[in-house]
């Protein structure tokens, strides 16, 4: 019987920890620009304006999304540096 594993973790860590982050990353900002727009549309179709929230919101979204995954980059890259002693 071939007990071969599908991935080994082990192995391909460096990659597998790489690929958590870039999905992580990835899932924040589209995160924050879905509840953006959302909350936009919302707003939109409560005052009966069609677009001016949504399009309002959605580049906040998008403003906002790049702030915390840049804020989520520097973490990344100061844990690495504590990690290895440098300042």
């Amino acid at each position: 019987m071939n007990n071969k594993k599908i991935f080994d973790y082990k192995k391909n860590r460096p990659w597998a920890e790489n690929m958590q982050i870039v999905m992580q990353l990835g899932l924040t900002m589209v995160g924050c620009v879905g509840f953006c727009f959302y909350v936009g549309f919302q707003i939109d179709k409560w005052l009966g304006i069609k677009g001016l929230f949504v399009t309002v919101f959605t580049i906040l979204g998008v403003i906002g999304g790049a702030v915390v995954v840049y804020r989520q980059i520097m973490e990344i890259f100061e844990d690495e540096n504590s990690h290895n002693g440098t300042n």
